[in-house]
């Protein structure tokens, strides 16, 4: 029998977030609280798998304004629209003691045009994802005056919810769920107020796993592949930041594509985008973005680079 994944989210997500939300008031009040946390936007933002870090890679950071010896909570909703497709994305994290974080977040894409030329109307994709992130070297603040970054290693485990494509992923050998890994090192030098990252993640997602994992029609490559990402976000004063990311995106169904006679019509692009994030309280930080995620599904769009805009905001205590 295959393994299935449970996601927290999968049932009661809006319940799973308000009893988040209860718990992040009791931090707010607790000793343990940071009264100051810290420095504003060096523990990034939420990405849409829910991590920590830009919007679209995670950092090495720990989300939530949490400290050493603190636990903090962070949540987040973020929007992405393009020419052809929409994505609606909500998650929490907690953050342990600056060394550990965990996130659940659930995805939930709006395929337009694709799904009523697939006959299906009205489709969405829903995934959830469950994180886990490990600090263990360095650290972005105190190491700032030196050249060792913050290093960082995570999971994410993915499913995507059963729709009508089931039948279409399942015919090009792509699997409903798969886990990444992940490993980043992030450097603040805080006197020039710039910070960049680099994540090399292993993984079979196609568009992130909106596509599902992996492919083997026509021999495809079905085994995991290294993709980098690199993020680079500078202060122009403590609350605010501008910087772009690039993540790169493995293109497993383009070949599975070909053998059913779509030629590149499953072809995937890698991911990039230009940012401004706005911190106007310690708590609430605001990221607008201009996204390109290249093409996606080009035998119904044209192939049309799927260009757009991307706002999210955060909560985090």
């Amino acid at each position: 029998m295959p393994h299935t994944f449970h996601s927290p989210l999968r049932r009661h997500p809006v319940r799973h977030l308000l009893a988040l939300g209860a718990t992040a008031a009791l931090l707010a009040h607790a000793p343990a609280h940071a009264d100051t946390g810290k420095l504003l936007l060096t523990g990034g933002v939420s990405t849409i798998d829910g991590a920590a870090g830009g919007g679209l890679s995670p950092w090495a950071v720990i989300g939530s304004q949490a400290t050493e010896g603190q636990t903090g909570f962070s949540a987040h909703l973020s929007h992405a629209r393009t020419q052809d497709y929409r994505l609606n994305a909500f998650g929490a994290a907690v953050g342990i003691n600056d060394r550990v974080e965990l996130s659940v977040a659930r995805q939930d894409l709006d395929t337009g045009i694709t799904g009523t030329l697939l006959g299906l109307p009205g489709l969405k994709l829903k995934q959830d994802i469950v994180g886990a992130k490990f600090r263990v070297a360095g650290d972005a603040i105190l190491d700032s005056d030196t050249l060792m970054p913050q290093i960082a290693v995570g999971v994410m485990a993915k499913r995507l919810g059963s729709t009508g494509l089931d039948s279409t992923l399942s015919a090009l050998g792509a699997k409903r769920s798969g886990t990444d890994l992940y490993v980043n090192a992030t450097k603040l030098f805080l006197a020039q107020g710039l910070l960049v990252n680099g994540t090399l993640r292993a993984t079979k997602a196609n568009q992130g796993g909106l596509l599902g994992h992996g492919a083997t029609l026509g021999g495809a490559d079905n085994g995991y592949e290294l993709m980098p990402e690199l993020s680079v976000a500078w202060l122009l004063r403590k609350n605010l930041a501008v910087g772009f990311e690039y993540r790169a995106m493995p293109d497993k169904l383009n070949k599975a594509g070909a053998a059913a006679g779509l030629g590149d019509g499953l072809r995937a692009g890698d991911w990039k985008d230009i940012f401004i994030a706005w911190a106007p309280s310690k708590n609430v930080s605001l990221t607008l973005a201009y996204v390109d995620l290249g093409t996606v599904v080009p035998a119904t769009t044209k192939g049309k680079k799927q260009t757009g805009t991307y706002l999210s905001a955060q909560f985090a205590f």
